[in-house]
């Protein structure tokens, strides 16, 4: 695998501040956290793929709103059916049980969700280019898009759970922010995605950040000015990244 499956460090983490401008639409029978540049434009967008906690949580819905500040359309749906992860989680909370099932948040129940509101962007809301941000969950179906007449560049923060054959067969721009202390996407699974991604040919990036641990990117306590700092600096990634490519 390019990065190890979802840990306890994927549900711990802090509360941002701060109010969410976008609204909530359904999108191919699903629903979704949709937010729009300021001219309305739908031609460049961005599929936003959260973590296990979901897309009606404040964190990345104000990340969506800052992909949407930078010029692009946002659209973060529901991956889970309903059923993301508890803010707060009852004792014994079992992230692997919730994941296996049943029902379960496998690729076999995450993957019609994705496919139904890409083909929507793609098609009634005339998206003309598309990239995908993935953090941590989020970054396995970010990877799976990244082909020809699905996404068009890809951004994942802190994966997990990505197949090492999944990576191998990207085709398009892939860029990666990584976490100094993470067992999820430790320095030997960074070693390994470097070496895929230089046989497959991509342009890639993967930016390192010191003092931070998983999910630093979307739950980091950002009163701790290492933190924010490498929270900041991974968001400008993905803006320059996207700038770039999409």
């Amino acid at each position: 695998m390019a990065s190890n499956p979802p840990g306890d460090c994927c549900i711990v983490g802090a509360k941002h501040e701060g109010e969410a401008k976008g609204e909530y639409q359904q999108l191919g029978g699903v629903e979704a956290y949709v937010t729009y540049p300021s001219d309305r434009s739908t031609k460049r967008a961005i599929l936003l793929l959260s973590d296990v906690l979901g897309h009606r949580v404040i964190n990345p819905q104000l990340l969506a709103d800052q992909l949407a500040a930078n010029g692009y359309f946002v659209v973060m749906p529901d991956l889970f059916h309903g059923d993301p992860v508890p803010v707060n989680r009852p004792p014994g909370f079992e992230l692997m049980k919730w994941m296996q099932g049943p029902p379960g948040h496998l690729p076999d129940r995450i993957d019609p969700v994705v496919h139904a509101v890409l083909q929507e962007l793609r098609s009634s809301l005339g998206a003309e280019r598309v990239g995908t941000v993935g953090y941590c969950f989020g970054a396995k179906y970010s990877v799976r898009l990244l082909r020809p007449g699905l996404v068009d560049v890809a951004y994942v923060a802190h994966p997990s759970f990505v197949d090492a054959d999944e990576l191998a067969a990207i085709q398009g721009p892939l860029s990666i922010a990584a976490a100094e202390t993470d067992s999820i996407f430790p320095a030997s699974k960074r070693h390994e995605s470097e070496e895929i991604l230089g046989r497959v040919g991509q342009p890639y990036q993967i930016n390192l950040f010191s003092g931070v641990e998983h999910g630093f990117a979307v739950r980091a306590d950002i009163s701790k000015p290492v933190n924010r700092f490498a929270k900041e600096s991974a968001f400008t990634q993905a803006v320059a990244w996207f700038h770039q490519y999409l």
